[in-house]
């Protein structure tokens, strides 16, 4: 009988050998269970023109599904607005979130090939958490991943990315991505 091994990501890793004891030893848990942990990646980005071009909305897909590594759906608007040109359910842009190996994945090529890679980057602002452990960035260029061919794209666009995790607070949640890898600045600590 052959035994499969079966595959665990290299953040999933760090997370279970170096972060867990780590935020252990500085909140003082009894338990690994009170621990914080990432629960899932949600990345949503709206496509400006939309309404007016439909192919704008399946490039948005095909971008986010080469750049997560699974598929995209399309958002549709839950309303008219005449003033816009909209009507309910039109799509208006598109979402995917990553759960269990494809986010540790996805976060682990983030951070070590994505951000670097933005222009004049200096560091994600400590002061987009939401009080409950989430933390919401935005990506102004879509260009900064190497799974997008800049030579093929109709136009430049966003996205805004959410990690939404187990902690409590915002401190909690700062220690946990911090040790996962993401590149704060420390505004407080320099005094800027």
């Amino acid at each position: 009988m052959a035994t499969t091994t079966t595959y665990s990501p290299r953040l999933l890793k760090k997370y279970r050998d170096e972060v867990v004891p780590a935020l252990m030893k500085q909140f003082g848990y009894k338990s690994v269970m009170q621990c914080p942990r990432l629960v899932k990646i949600c990345l949503n980005q709206g496509v400006k023109g939309s309404t007016s071009d439909k192919k704008m909305i399946d490039d948005a897909v095909n971008e986010m599904t080469l750049v997560t590594g699974q598929k995209a759906i399309p958002t549709m608007s839950k309303k008219d607005i005449s003033n816009f040109k909209l009507r309910k359910n039109m799509p208006i842009g598109c979402r995917v979130t990553l759960r269990h190996v494809k986010m540790y994945e996805f976060l682990d090529r983030f951070v070590s090939v994505s951000l670097p890679r933005v222009r004049d980057f200096k560091g994600i602002s400590e002061k987009s958490f939401d009080g409950r452990g989430n933390y919401t960035m935005g990506i102004t260029e879509q260009i900064i991943y190497p799974e997008i061919n800049i030579d093929k794209l109709p136009r430049i666009s966003g996205m805004d990315i959410t990690f939404v995790t187990t902690a409590n607070t915002n401190e909690e949640a700062y220690a946990l991505l911090r040790e996962m890898g993401m590149p704060f600045t420390n505004m407080e600590k320099t005094g800027k």
